[in-house]
């Protein structure tokens, strides 16, 4: 404690109860750097395998739309299941990000976290619902909000 705060009759900060036992909300920016990340590991693998393994062509791929949709799919689910599991994806785990759920201050359960990444997907049709955080004191995007969870720092 400074002389300072002694004089003026002020309490320490060390002394002042924190609002949430939760851990801060990560920057924005380092979660856009873990989901290409993510992207990069993960998406891009099951886009090659089902394009040219699955498929044999980039005009085949191109022309079937479940196919689209199931690497989408996929993708999902892979990503709900790391993030249920330990709250982290590999590009979270890169970044030192872990997904929480709001009340718990766990990771989410799998249904959570998939509903997570079907929020997401919509809110990003329209870009409203990415570009929440900025303007939200706790940094929360849509699909954070919907899905109650928050990404924290590490």
């Amino acid at each position: 404690m400074r002389w300072r705060h002694l004089k003026q009759g002020k309490r320490p900060l060390s002394k002042v109860a924190p609002a949430s036992p939760s851990l801060p909300i990560a920057p924005s920016i380092a979660r856009v750097k873990a989901f290409v990340v993510d992207v990069f590991m993960i998406y891009l693998p099951l886009l090659y395998l089902v394009t040219y393994v699955v498929l044999g062509s980039k005009e085949a791929f191109q022309s079937n739309q479940l196919a689209i949709f199931l690497v989408v799919a996929i993708f999902g689910i892979i990503l709900a299941l790391f993030q249920s599991r330990g709250g982290q994806s590999p590009g979270y785990r890169v970044y030192k990000l872990r997904l929480l759920d709001s009340k718990t201050h766990q990771p989410p359960t799998f249904l959570r976290a998939l509903w997570r990444y079907v929020v997401f997907l919509i809110a990003g049709t329209s870009l409203v619902g990415l570009m929440l955080s900025p303007f939200r004191n706790d940094g929360k995007n849509l699909h954070d909000l919907l899905a109650r969870s928050y990404p924290s720092a590490l």
